[in-house]
């Protein structure tokens, strides 16, 4: 008998374990002292804005207007859109000389060129986000693809207070993600960034450098 069928028939005589049982999640976090509207719009503001990524108060209606404002300290010039997306018709009224709209229309490599070196920041709408980590939750489509929050130097993002969560755990059951998911989800912490053997950080290495959301909130939220 070879030493390899020695070991098999060795491990499969082997006495059979008592099977380790699963942790019970859904109980770990029913247990957890619930999160109110303003605490977890308080903490996803703190988790994000300590990976060093900007937050802007707004409403439904005026941050077309505060996005032009930034765009143009940051000397934004040409946003990409999604097309055919809410934002783009949001913001038609600023288009001109100073801020161009451009609609994600056409395959990456059809314009990869401009794609990658002149467009100045993409605009993208967050499904929800999650307050313990202050991540943002984007699922990207073929009108708003992930290339969007992926390339561009500067990532826009559009987030309702109302959509964030307490934790990952509750944006999946509250969105019923077993239900179906797209091809691509994309949980956002902040600029991208890495760093060398010493662990000095570099920001916008592999994507964007910043990241702003525009946090939509209704008369009703608390501060």
């Amino acid at each position: 008998m070879s030493a390899r069928a020695n070991i098999l028939n060795r491990l499969r005589a082997a006495p059979a374990g008592a099977p380790v049982p699963l942790p019970d999640v859904a109980a770990w976090h029913a247990a957890a002292a619930p999160m109110d509207s303003a605490t977890r719009i308080a903490r996803f503001r703190a988790n994000i804005e300590a990976a060093h990524a900007e937050v802007h108060d707004t409403d439904a209606k005026a941050w077309p207007v505060l996005l032009g404002q930034i765009a143009a300290k940051k000397g934004v010039r040409r946003l990409l859109v999604g097309k055919d997306a809410a934002e783009a018709a949001a913001l038609a009224p600023l288009a001109g000389d100073d801020l161009q709209l451009l609609p994600y229309e056409k395959p990456a490599n059809e314009w990869r060129t401009e794609f990658f070196d002149t467009i100045d920041a993409a605009l993208t709408p967050a499904r929800s986000a999650i307050a313990d980590t202050g991540s943002l939750i984007l699922w990207p489509d073929a009108r708003a693809p992930r290339l969007m929050s992926l390339v561009p130097a500067i990532h826009f993002v559009l987030l309702d207070a109302a959509t964030i969560h307490a934790d990952l755990y509750a944006a999946m059951k509250a969105e019923q993600w077993a239900a179906g998911m797209p091809t691509n989800a994309l949980v956002i912490s902040g600029p991208s960034k890495t760093a060398d053997i010493q662990q000095t950080l570099a920001y916008g290495a592999h994507g964007p450098r910043e990241v702003i959301v525009l946090l939509i909130r209704s008369a009703g939220d608390a501060s």
